[in-house]
Protein backbone atom coordinates (compact mmCIF):
# COMPACT_ATOMS: atom_id res chain seq x y z
CA UNK A 1 0.00 0.00 0.00
CA UNK A 2 1.87 2.89 -1.28
CA UNK A 3 2.06 6.23 0.50
CA UNK A 4 -0.28 7.72 -2.41
CA UNK A 5 -2.86 5.28 -2.11
CA UNK A 6 -2.86 5.70 1.37
CA UNK A 7 -3.24 9.60 0.99
CA UNK A 8 -5.87 9.47 -1.71
CA UNK A 9 -7.72 7.40 0.48
CA UNK A 10 -7.69 9.86 4.02
CA UNK A 11 -8.59 13.00 1.71
CA UNK A 12 -11.78 11.05 0.20
CA UNK A 13 -12.88 9.93 3.29
CA UNK A 14 -11.94 13.40 5.09
CA UNK A 15 -13.73 15.64 2.21
CA UNK A 16 -16.96 13.34 2.57
CA UNK A 17 -16.99 14.34 6.30
CA UNK A 18 -16.24 17.90 5.56
CA UNK A 19 -19.80 18.35 3.53
CA UNK A 20 -21.98 17.98 6.75
CA UNK A 21 -23.19 20.74 8.90
CA UNK A 22 -20.42 21.60 11.59
CA UNK A 23 -22.94 22.72 14.27
CA UNK A 24 -24.73 19.35 14.45
CA UNK A 25 -21.41 17.67 15.10
CA UNK A 26 -18.85 19.96 16.62
CA UNK A 27 -21.43 20.05 19.58
CA UNK A 28 -21.30 16.77 20.15
CA UNK A 29 -18.48 15.82 22.70
CA UNK A 30 -16.80 12.58 21.81
CA UNK A 31 -16.82 10.09 24.84
CA UNK A 32 -13.80 7.35 25.00
CA UNK A 33 -12.50 5.09 27.89
CA UNK A 34 -9.81 2.51 27.59
CA UNK A 35 -6.31 2.21 27.72
CA UNK A 36 -4.06 4.65 30.13
CA UNK A 37 -1.11 3.92 28.24
CA UNK A 38 -2.65 5.59 24.90
CA UNK A 39 -3.68 8.57 27.59
CA UNK A 40 -1.04 11.46 26.54
CA UNK A 41 -1.68 10.51 22.70
CA UNK A 42 -5.53 10.74 22.98
CA UNK A 43 -4.99 13.70 24.48
CA UNK A 44 -2.42 15.80 22.39
CA UNK A 45 -4.55 14.87 19.72
CA UNK A 46 -7.95 15.89 20.96
CA UNK A 47 -6.22 19.49 22.31
CA UNK A 48 -5.14 20.15 18.83
CA UNK A 49 -8.10 19.00 17.20
CA UNK A 50 -10.12 21.48 19.47
CA UNK A 51 -8.01 24.85 18.28
CA UNK A 52 -9.14 23.56 14.86
CA UNK A 53 -13.06 23.68 15.73
CA UNK A 54 -13.39 20.14 16.23
CA UNK A 55 -15.41 18.42 18.70
CA UNK A 56 -14.48 17.95 22.26
CA UNK A 57 -13.00 14.92 23.11
CA UNK A 58 -13.56 13.29 26.50
CA UNK A 59 -11.74 10.25 27.39
CA UNK A 60 -10.97 8.09 30.63
CA UNK A 61 -8.22 6.81 30.99
CA UNK A 62 -9.39 3.25 32.83
CA UNK A 63 -7.43 0.52 31.68
CA UNK A 64 -8.34 -1.86 28.06
CA UNK A 65 -10.45 -4.25 30.39
CA UNK A 66 -12.82 -1.29 31.08
CA UNK A 67 -12.79 0.58 27.55
CA UNK A 68 -13.98 -2.86 25.83
CA UNK A 69 -16.72 -3.04 28.46
CA UNK A 70 -17.90 0.40 28.12
CA UNK A 71 -17.87 -0.01 24.31
CA UNK A 72 -19.91 -2.82 24.20
CA UNK A 73 -22.45 -1.46 26.20
CA UNK A 74 -22.42 1.54 23.53
CA UNK A 75 -21.37 3.88 26.94
CA UNK A 76 -19.12 5.82 24.96
CA UNK A 77 -17.98 6.41 21.58
CA UNK A 78 -15.15 4.36 21.62
CA UNK A 79 -13.47 2.51 23.48
CA UNK A 80 -9.35 2.35 23.76
CA UNK A 81 -7.68 -1.30 24.39
CA UNK A 82 -4.16 -2.08 23.94
CA UNK A 83 -4.92 -5.33 22.73
CA UNK A 84 -7.22 -6.35 19.40
CA UNK A 85 -10.26 -8.23 20.70
CA UNK A 86 -10.58 -11.83 18.52
CA UNK A 87 -12.41 -11.27 15.59
CA UNK A 88 -15.96 -13.32 17.11
CA UNK A 89 -15.60 -11.13 20.32
CA UNK A 90 -15.63 -8.27 17.33
CA UNK A 91 -18.65 -9.71 15.10
CA UNK A 92 -20.53 -10.81 18.25
CA UNK A 93 -20.79 -6.96 19.46
CA UNK A 94 -20.55 -5.24 15.89
CA UNK A 95 -17.46 -3.39 16.63
CA UNK A 96 -14.85 -2.56 14.55
CA UNK A 97 -11.15 -2.39 15.56
CA UNK A 98 -7.93 -0.20 14.46
CA UNK A 99 -4.87 0.62 15.55
CA UNK A 100 -3.84 3.82 15.99
CA UNK A 101 -0.06 4.10 17.43
CA UNK A 102 2.67 2.12 18.64
CA UNK A 103 4.58 1.90 21.82
CA UNK A 104 6.21 0.18 24.43
CA UNK A 105 6.38 -1.41 28.04
CA UNK A 106 9.23 -0.43 30.09
CA UNK A 107 10.08 -2.40 33.27
CA UNK A 108 10.84 0.44 36.07
CA UNK A 109 12.76 0.28 39.04
CA UNK A 110 13.76 1.51 42.28
CA UNK A 111 17.48 0.17 43.19
CA UNK A 112 18.96 2.65 45.92
CA UNK A 113 22.77 2.37 45.68
CA UNK A 114 22.99 0.57 41.93
CA UNK A 115 24.72 3.18 39.44
CA UNK A 116 24.92 1.29 36.41
CA UNK A 117 22.02 0.74 33.82
CA UNK A 118 20.35 -2.79 35.26
CA UNK A 119 20.92 -5.41 32.74
CA UNK A 120 17.97 -7.99 31.98
CA UNK A 121 17.10 -10.93 29.65
CA UNK A 122 13.81 -12.35 29.68
CA UNK A 123 14.06 -15.31 31.07
CA UNK A 124 15.25 -13.63 34.20
CA UNK A 125 12.30 -11.16 34.15
CA UNK A 126 9.80 -13.79 33.99
CA UNK A 127 11.77 -15.47 37.28
CA UNK A 128 11.06 -12.11 38.48
CA UNK A 129 7.86 -11.92 38.12
CA UNK A 130 7.09 -15.44 39.17
CA UNK A 131 8.33 -14.78 42.45
CA UNK A 132 11.39 -17.42 41.72
CA UNK A 133 14.54 -14.81 41.81
CA UNK A 134 13.75 -12.73 45.13
CA UNK A 135 16.49 -10.77 45.80
CA UNK A 136 18.54 -8.39 43.54
CA UNK A 137 22.05 -10.17 43.94
CA UNK A 138 20.78 -13.01 42.91
CA UNK A 139 23.49 -15.08 40.45
CA UNK A 140 20.99 -15.09 37.49
CA UNK A 141 20.81 -11.22 37.85
CA UNK A 142 24.80 -10.88 38.75
CA UNK A 143 26.04 -12.74 35.76
CA UNK A 144 23.91 -9.62 33.31
CA UNK A 145 25.25 -7.11 34.99
CA UNK A 146 28.74 -8.46 36.63
CA UNK A 147 29.96 -4.82 36.65
CA UNK A 148 28.61 -2.55 39.80
CA UNK A 149 27.72 -4.23 43.22
CA UNK A 150 23.95 -5.28 43.37
CA UNK A 151 22.09 -5.02 46.77
CA UNK A 152 21.06 -7.74 48.77
CA UNK A 153 17.81 -6.70 49.27
CA UNK A 154 14.40 -7.87 48.65
CA UNK A 155 13.12 -7.64 44.89
CA UNK A 156 9.40 -5.87 45.67
CA UNK A 157 7.21 -7.30 42.66
CA UNK A 158 4.41 -4.11 41.56
CA UNK A 159 1.78 -5.20 39.30
CA UNK A 160 -1.50 -3.99 37.91
CA UNK A 161 -4.41 -5.14 39.66
CA UNK A 162 -7.31 -4.14 37.14
CA UNK A 163 -7.75 -5.58 33.56
CA UNK A 164 -5.14 -4.14 31.36
CA UNK A 165 -3.65 -4.29 27.60
CA UNK A 166 -0.28 -3.01 28.95
CA UNK A 167 -0.61 -6.65 31.07
CA UNK A 168 -1.41 -8.44 28.20
CA UNK A 169 1.44 -7.26 26.01
CA UNK A 170 3.93 -7.83 28.69
CA UNK A 171 2.63 -11.34 29.56
CA UNK A 172 2.42 -12.32 25.77
CA UNK A 173 6.41 -11.37 26.16
CA UNK A 174 7.35 -13.26 29.07
CA UNK A 175 5.58 -16.55 27.58
CA UNK A 176 7.03 -16.25 24.39
CA UNK A 177 10.72 -16.11 26.27
CA UNK A 178 9.84 -18.08 29.12
CA UNK A 179 8.48 -22.05 28.80
CA UNK A 180 7.62 -21.92 32.24
CA UNK A 181 6.01 -18.14 32.46
CA UNK A 182 3.76 -20.22 29.14
CA UNK A 183 2.62 -23.09 30.95
CA UNK A 184 1.90 -21.11 34.17
CA UNK A 185 0.28 -17.59 32.90
CA UNK A 186 0.56 -17.91 29.51
CA UNK A 187 -0.30 -14.34 28.84
CA UNK A 188 -3.82 -12.64 29.82
CA UNK A 189 -4.96 -8.76 31.19
CA UNK A 190 -4.86 -10.40 34.45
CA UNK A 191 -2.84 -12.60 36.11
CA UNK A 192 -2.93 -14.58 39.49
CA UNK A 193 0.61 -13.92 40.19
CA UNK A 194 2.54 -15.73 42.52
CA UNK A 195 4.71 -14.61 45.44
CA UNK A 196 4.42 -12.06 47.06
CA UNK A 197 2.98 -8.68 45.29
CA UNK A 198 2.20 -5.17 45.50
CA UNK A 199 -0.74 -4.73 43.39
CA UNK A 200 -1.81 -1.08 41.89
CA UNK A 201 -4.60 0.27 40.12
CA UNK A 202 -3.20 1.63 36.44
CA UNK A 203 -0.15 3.01 35.05
CA UNK A 204 -0.36 6.05 37.65
CA UNK A 205 -0.64 3.51 40.27
CA UNK A 206 2.38 1.34 39.45
CA UNK A 207 4.49 4.43 38.67
CA UNK A 208 3.59 6.05 42.63
CA UNK A 209 4.14 2.28 44.30
CA UNK A 210 7.61 1.56 42.20
CA UNK A 211 8.95 5.30 43.45
CA UNK A 212 7.54 4.74 46.58
CA UNK A 213 8.90 1.54 47.38
CA UNK A 214 12.63 0.76 47.81
CA UNK A 215 13.42 -2.43 45.60
CA UNK A 216 10.72 -2.21 43.51
CA UNK A 217 9.94 -3.34 39.75
CA UNK A 218 7.18 -3.07 37.76
CA UNK A 219 5.88 -2.27 34.26
CA UNK A 220 4.61 0.35 32.54
CA UNK A 221 3.92 2.13 29.27
CA UNK A 222 7.03 4.34 28.11
CA UNK A 223 5.10 7.58 28.14
CA UNK A 224 4.81 6.94 31.97
CA UNK A 225 8.91 6.77 31.99
CA UNK A 226 9.35 9.82 30.61
CA UNK A 227 6.37 11.73 32.28
CA UNK A 228 7.61 10.93 35.88
CA UNK A 229 11.58 10.73 34.86
CA UNK A 230 11.84 7.05 35.81
CA UNK A 231 14.57 4.39 36.34
CA UNK A 232 14.30 2.08 33.12
CA UNK A 233 16.43 -1.66 32.66
CA UNK A 234 17.85 -2.23 29.13
CA UNK A 235 16.68 -5.82 27.97
CA UNK A 236 18.59 -8.22 25.95
CA UNK A 237 16.55 -8.69 22.65
CA UNK A 238 15.84 -11.78 20.57
CA UNK A 239 18.93 -10.78 18.37
CA UNK A 240 20.73 -11.05 21.78
CA UNK A 241 21.42 -6.91 22.04
CA UNK A 242 20.84 -5.01 24.74
CA UNK A 243 18.63 -2.11 24.24
CA UNK A 244 17.20 0.99 25.68
CA UNK A 245 13.15 2.05 25.65
CA UNK A 246 12.97 4.67 23.49
CA UNK A 247 11.09 5.86 19.99
CA UNK A 248 13.60 4.23 17.79
CA UNK A 249 13.67 0.70 19.79
CA UNK A 250 10.29 0.73 19.33
CA UNK A 251 10.19 1.76 15.62
CA UNK A 252 13.28 -0.99 15.04
CA UNK A 253 10.20 -3.63 16.00
CA UNK A 254 8.02 -2.47 14.35
CA UNK A 255 9.64 -2.53 11.05
CA UNK A 256 10.86 -5.76 11.93
CA UNK A 257 7.15 -6.72 11.84
CA UNK A 258 4.24 -8.01 9.91
CA UNK A 259 2.51 -4.95 11.19
CA UNK A 260 5.07 -2.81 8.10
CA UNK A 261 5.73 -5.64 5.95
CA UNK A 262 2.30 -6.80 5.63
CA UNK A 263 -0.36 -4.55 7.21
CA UNK A 264 -1.20 -7.49 9.55
CA UNK A 265 -1.87 -5.59 13.16
CA UNK A 266 -3.60 -8.89 14.36
CA UNK A 267 -0.51 -10.17 15.86
CA UNK A 268 1.54 -8.97 18.91
CA UNK A 269 4.86 -7.00 18.61
CA UNK A 270 6.53 -8.46 21.33
CA UNK A 271 10.02 -10.42 20.83
CA UNK A 272 10.42 -9.32 16.73
CA UNK A 273 14.01 -9.89 15.45
CA UNK A 274 16.38 -6.98 14.25
CA UNK A 275 19.61 -5.82 16.54
CA UNK A 276 17.75 -2.62 17.36
CA UNK A 277 14.45 -3.78 18.53
CA UNK A 278 12.73 -3.61 21.60
CA UNK A 279 10.91 -6.88 22.74
CA UNK A 280 8.09 -5.41 24.52
CA UNK A 281 6.90 -3.07 21.65
CA UNK A 282 3.25 -2.67 21.82
CA UNK A 283 0.59 -1.15 19.21
CA UNK A 284 -2.65 0.39 20.80
CA UNK A 285 -6.21 0.32 19.29
CA UNK A 286 -9.95 1.85 19.41
CA UNK A 287 -12.90 0.20 19.04
CA UNK A 288 -16.11 1.72 17.09
CA UNK A 289 -19.02 0.38 16.46
CA UNK A 290 -19.97 -0.48 13.04
CA UNK A 291 -23.74 1.32 13.33
CA UNK A 292 -23.75 4.78 14.63
CA UNK A 293 -26.07 7.52 14.40
CA UNK A 294 -25.21 10.65 11.82
CA UNK A 295 -24.07 13.50 15.15
CA UNK A 296 -22.24 10.68 17.29
CA UNK A 297 -20.46 9.04 14.54
CA UNK A 298 -19.63 11.95 12.14
CA UNK A 299 -17.86 14.03 15.27
CA UNK A 300 -16.11 10.72 15.96
CA UNK A 301 -15.01 9.64 12.58
CA UNK A 302 -13.88 13.29 11.80
CA UNK A 303 -11.76 13.10 14.57
CA UNK A 304 -9.81 9.90 13.81
CA UNK A 305 -9.56 10.73 9.92
CA UNK A 306 -7.90 14.14 11.48
CA UNK A 307 -6.02 12.26 13.26
CA UNK A 308 -4.67 9.82 11.17
CA UNK A 309 -3.90 12.66 8.82
CA UNK A 310 -2.31 15.67 11.13
CA UNK A 311 -1.43 13.77 14.30
CA UNK A 312 2.02 11.64 13.35
CA UNK A 313 3.79 15.26 14.31
CA UNK A 314 1.44 15.51 17.24
CA UNK A 315 2.12 10.96 18.16
CA UNK A 316 6.05 11.65 17.89
CA UNK A 317 5.97 14.49 20.40
CA UNK A 318 3.54 12.28 22.48
CA UNK A 319 6.92 9.48 22.00
CA UNK A 320 4.26 7.15 20.36
CA UNK A 321 5.00 5.66 16.71
CA UNK A 322 3.03 6.31 13.39
CA UNK A 323 1.60 3.52 12.11
CA UNK A 324 3.09 2.25 8.50
CA UNK A 325 0.94 3.66 5.81
CA UNK A 326 -0.27 0.48 4.79
CA UNK A 327 -1.55 0.03 7.90
CA UNK A 328 -3.15 3.67 7.67
CA UNK A 329 -5.04 2.83 4.64
CA UNK A 330 -6.75 -0.27 6.22
CA UNK A 331 -7.95 1.99 9.27
CA UNK A 332 -9.16 4.54 6.70
CA UNK A 333 -11.14 2.06 4.66
CA UNK A 334 -12.21 0.83 8.20
CA UNK A 335 -13.63 4.35 9.12
CA UNK A 336 -15.27 4.22 5.94
CA UNK A 337 -17.57 1.59 6.32
CA UNK A 338 -19.34 2.43 10.02
CA UNK A 339 -23.04 3.22 8.93
CA UNK A 340 -25.64 5.18 10.07
CA UNK A 341 -28.76 3.08 11.24
CA UNK A 342 -30.68 2.96 8.24
CA UNK A 343 -27.43 1.36 6.71
CA UNK A 344 -26.14 4.20 4.79
CA UNK A 345 -21.99 4.85 5.59
CA UNK A 346 -21.79 8.16 7.57
CA UNK A 347 -19.36 9.51 5.48
CA UNK A 348 -21.79 9.43 2.52
CA UNK A 349 -24.96 10.41 4.78
CA UNK A 350 -23.15 13.44 5.57
CA UNK A 351 -23.53 14.37 2.22
CA UNK A 352 -27.34 14.70 2.69
CA UNK A 353 -27.04 17.24 6.04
Amino acid sequence: MTVILRTTLACLLSLLLSFSVPLRADTHTVRGAGSSAAKLVYQAWSEAFAKRGGSAIDYAPVGSSKGLNAIQVRAVDFGASDLAPPQDVLAKDGLIVIPTVVSGIAPIINLPGFKPALRLDGPTLAAIFMGQITHWNDPAIHRLNPEGELPASEIRVVTRSDGSGTTYNFTDYLAKVSPDWQSRFGANTLIAWSGKVLPAKGSGGVVSTVMATPGAIGYVDFTYVLKGGLRTVDMKNRAGHFVTPGIDSFRAALNASVWHSRGDFTQTLTDQGGSASWPITMGTFVLLPKVMDDVAGLATLRFFTWAFMHGDELANHANFVRLPDVVQAKAYRALATITNPNGTPIAYASLAQ
